[in-house]
């Protein structure tokens, strides 16, 4: 934690994969500093286990960064950009002002969530969200857990939860086994995912695995109790204690918007070296297109070298990126959304959790912004971060544009900031 005023020369937003690889590229060369939100580094994909602890296969890039010499400001939220080179945190001790030479965005991405009437009763969450609350110790052991929506994500939530104890009922991936075969096909190539995807087959064995499947309501009374699920004409309710859905994910954008990069389809544009738009500024990892961890680990790394001043060294590597890249466009395919999602929420559903937007209020409207003004979508607290996505997909809305603070902060820490912000 810091309060005050920090100096850097590499100044890195997030301790993900892609954060910590940049950190152990570029630490040897120059100072340092990582500023990120959770208690721990590792990022959603790496958090520590309250029961199990550290995995084992992450230990030696924490270990290799540790040994680097770098700062972690932990349990700070940027909330602003209050100067050039300057970022504004929020931290328990107080505001923190970090200025740097150069920044790297290595923000990740979180899940997209599409409405479905009873999609807010209790019990029913991301999956990736489940998979984070029982790495925090909710005991998952003996609940029947349904999983649903789209990704890669799904199954390797399934087979951690039924590590941990819990009755996998079924997984319903909204995409047609057509294009799940042929992304398969890709799979085969490639001997190191081929094992990857052989041995999760196998952590899943006797669970049910649906294509074309997807939830079109969740019923209960103080919680989910089961689930009404669609695959062409069949529809049919199947019982269970949780709910873990996700369609696929999506970026973190907003401080890239803040600052003014590039953003193109839903990602940061960056050139081969992982520069963004904006002098300066690097962005890798899940910020720059969804790819997966290793995709995540070489940008951080090209990031983390260039920032230091070290292209050569970077250039090696660009191969292996462009080759991840590629495959992460094949997933992108793979689990694209089908159509008929946007039928599922009915005029009465809610889309917006946080100042209760239901979508037939959204409807007479025609961009974000009339929306916005007129209902209030995207003005709570989780500043459209949940219904955001969810309106792009059903309305074809985007954000227009973004103002501080990004992340709801306290009025102490802002008062530098909010006489910046326009009327």
């Amino acid at each position: 934690m810091a309060k005050g005023a920090v100096e850097t020369e590499i100044c890195i937003v997030g301790a993900g994969p892609a954060g910590l690889a940049a950190a152990a590229a570029a630490s040897g060369h120059c100072p340092v500093t990582i500023v990120d939100e959770n208690p721990h580094p590792g990022g959603q994909i790496w958090r520590a286990d309250a029961r199990h602890g550290v995995d084992p296969e992450v230990t030696e890039i924490l270990d290799r960064v540790s040994t680097r010499g770098y700062s972690l400001i932990k349990q700070a939220t940027v909330v602003a950009a209050p100067a050039p080179n300057t970022l504004l945190a929020e931290t328990p001790d107080g505001p923190c002002t970090i200025t740097y030479r150069q920044l790297i965005l290595a923000t990740g991405a979180r899940e997209r969530f599409l409405p479905f009437p009873g999609w807010t009763l209790p019990n029913v969450m991301g999956a990736g969200g489940l998979q984070a609350l029982v790495k925090g110790g909710l005991d998952i052991a003996g609940r029947r857990v349904l999983i649903a929506g789209s990704g890669p994500l799904l199954p390797a939530v399934a087979a951690f939860l039924r590590q941990r104890g819990a009755l996998v009922v079924l997984i319903a991936e909204q995409a047609p086994l057509r294009r799940l075969l042929r992304f398969g096909l890709t799979v085969l190539g490639d001997p190191v995912k081929l094992r990857q995807a052989v041995s999760l087959r196998q952590q899943l064995s006797g669970i049910r695995y649906l294509t074309d499947t997807y939830p079109v309501a969740a019923d209960g009374d103080d919680r989910v109790r089961l689930v009404i699920l669609q695959r062409g004409a069949r529809v049919w309710s199947v019982a269970c204690d949780y709910l873990a859905c996700g369609f696929h994910l999506v970026p973190n954008l907003e401080l890239a918007m803040l600052l003014g990069c590039r953003i193109v389809e839903g990602r940061v544009e960056v050139d081969e070296w992982q520069r963004t738009s904006i002098s300066g500024v690097f962005s890798a990892g899940e910020s720059t297109g969804v790819g997966g961890l290793d995709l995540s680990l070489l940008e951080g790394r090209i990031a983390g070298l260039v920032a230091a001043g070290n292209e050569r060294e970077a250039r090696a590597l660009v191969g292996r990126r462009d080759r991840a890249r590629r495959f992460a466009r094949q997933i992108d395919r793979a689990f694209e959304l089908t159509e008929v999602l946007r039928d599922l929420p009915s005029d009465q559903t809610i889309v917006c959790r946080c100042e209760d937007v239901s979508l037939g209020q959204l409807r007479p409207h025609n961009s974000w912004r009339a929306g916005k003004l007129q209902t209030r979508c995207g003005m709570g607290s989780c500043q459209g971060r949940i219904c955001g996505p969810a309106v792009e997909f059903l309305l074809g809305w985007r954000a227009e544009s973004i103002r501080p603070p990004i992340l709801p902060a306290r009025v102490g820490t802002l008062p530098g900031t909010l006489s910046r912000i326009d009327n």
